[in-house]
Formats: structure tokens, C-alpha cells, sequence
């Protein structure tokens, strides 16, 4: 089982940046496609942005498109979300996931962070 970690979010304003981090556990992070997605109350999760195992193909939601960036070190076990250009509608939690398959857009992965909180006031 692999164990999914998330942190970074927060409180910033409208035109702001944040850095979300994901650690995994275990020597097999490099194994593994890993995504990004976020969900705010009493709305379905939604998928945000991809990356593959060797980190060479990516893929956004248009919502995101040109404003964040996915990447990994797995050398240090870790995929990235750099946020930038923030907006009001982008608060939600933050949820990382991984699967041994490159799966863009769907939800449907195998491992899940417990999510991070990122807030963008007006």
C-alpha cells in the first residue's frame, strides 16, 4: 500500500502563488502516474492536473491551463503543484493520488493523499 501525503496549502490572495508538495512512501514512487485534484463542499472531486511515471507527459484541466504547474523529484519521493495567478474559485482541498497507469482526468486512482486546504480570498 502506498501512503500519500500532502502539504503547502493555505490562505492567499486573489493573484497569488502556493506550492503544493505530496510525499510518498516507498521505493516505488518512480513506479507510479501521479495527479492532482480538488474538491470544494457539496461538489463532486475534479481533476486538476497529471504527470507521468518519468515525469516526461503532463496533462491539465482547462480550468488550470497555463496557471499551474505539475512536476516530481522522485528522488525525494515528491510530486509538485506550483499554483500561480490564484483565483477565488480555485479554494478547495487538494488531493494527490497515485496509479501504476497514466489515467488523465479520471478520478478513478488507486492511492489518496488526505488532502490540503488552499483558500483564495477576493
Amino acid at each position: 500500500q502506498v501512503q500519500l501525503v500532502e502539504s503547502g496549502g493555505g490562505l492567499v490572495q486573489a493573484g497569488g502563488s502556493l506550492r503544493l508538495s505530496c510525499v510518498a512512501s516507498g521505493r516505488t514512487f518512480s513506479s507510479y502516474a501521479m495527479g492532482w485534484f480538488r474538491q470544494v463542499p457539496g461538489k463532486e472531486r475534479e481533476f486538476v492536473a497529471v504527470i507521468s511515471w518519468g515525469g516526461s507527459s503532463t496533462y491539465y484541466a482547462d480550468s488550470v491551463k497555463g496557471r499551474f504547474t505539475i512536476s516530481r523529484d522522485n528522488t525525494k519521493n515528491t510530486v509538485y503543484l506550483q499554483m500561480n495567478s490564484l483565483k477565488p474559485e480555485d479554494t478547495a482541498v487538494y488531493y494527490c493520488a497515485g496509479d501504476l497507469h497514466y489515467r488523465p482526468r479520471t478520478t478513478e486512482y488507486s492511492y489518496w493523499g488526505q488532502g490540503t486546504q488552499v483558500t483564495v480570498s477576493s
